[in-house]
């Protein structure tokens, strides 16, 4: 979660010895996000320092979880910024953006080459079974590459997690063509990241230094337990 160019070289060279399959630069956590080619030249230097992973490129808004607010015009500005610069391979789109931005972004990426991530992440409350399937099928009728929902801040109770993993597999026997990710957060919520693949999720996140999203924990803890249930 590096602030500045300093720390995105140190960070990157600590990855490059970390387990893990894809790469997520939280870009909200950069400090000098006004300095596109700032924040480009981060992007250069994680893509240079691990050539072989894939980079996805998230600005995750303060009304979502994320570190700082932005405009929905400097968002959108921001995340076309790292399609043009031919960096990254795939970006995450918020899907409560606007859905005129949103489909124009998908759109944009994909004449790109860029994958998109559509997300959203209601910190607030775990929502019902139907409207955590809804806006799955939302994200997909967009044209998102990868679905993605984390509900719950905090969840009310372990029925909150079984709500959202009962909703992700119907969602992928019922509806979905093609991958999608779900979680619930905080503590009560850690097994839908370790076994959401049961249920359907399609990936699931990890921290190699600092968490950066309650109930994450280390990618190396993670790889242990997914090995664990691959060879079972």
């Amino acid at each position: 979660m590096a602030k500045d160019i300093a720390s995105v070289k140190s960070e990157a060279l600590a990855y490059r010895e970390a387990d893990f399959d894809i790469l997520e630069w939280r870009v909200d956590h950069y400090a000098d996000l006004s300095n596109v080619e700032s924040v480009m030249a981060a992007a250069k230097i994680l893509r240079e320092t691990m050539p072989e992973k894939p980079l996805l490129f998230t600005f995750r808004s303060a009304k979502e979880g994320g570190e700082q607010a932005i405009s929905t015009e400097a968002y959108i500005a921001l995340n076309r910024a790292a399609i043009d610069s031919g960096l990254v391979d795939m970006i995450d789109l918020e899907l409560f953006t606007g859905d005129d931005q949103v489909k124009e972004t998908v759109a944009y990426a994909h004449a790109h080459d860029v994958k998109v991530v559509m997300s959203n992440h209601d910190f607030h409350k775990t929502p019902e079974a139907e409207e955590i399937i809804a806006r799955l099928r939302k994200m997909q009728s967009f044209d998102a590459d990868i679905p993605k929902i984390a509900a719950g801040l905090m969840p009310q109770s372990t029925s909150d997690v079984l709500t959202l993993l009962a909703a992700t597999l119907e969602m992928q026997e019922q509806y979905a063509d093609r991958p999608i990710i779900t979680m619930s957060m905080a503590k009560t919520g850690v097994i839908s990241r370790l076994a959401g693949e049961v249920f359907g999720s399609a990936a699931t996140f990890g921290a190699v230094k600092k968490a950066s999203a309650p109930g994450q924990i280390s990618v190396n803890d993670l790889r242990t337990v997914l090995t664990i249930l691959h060879q079972a």
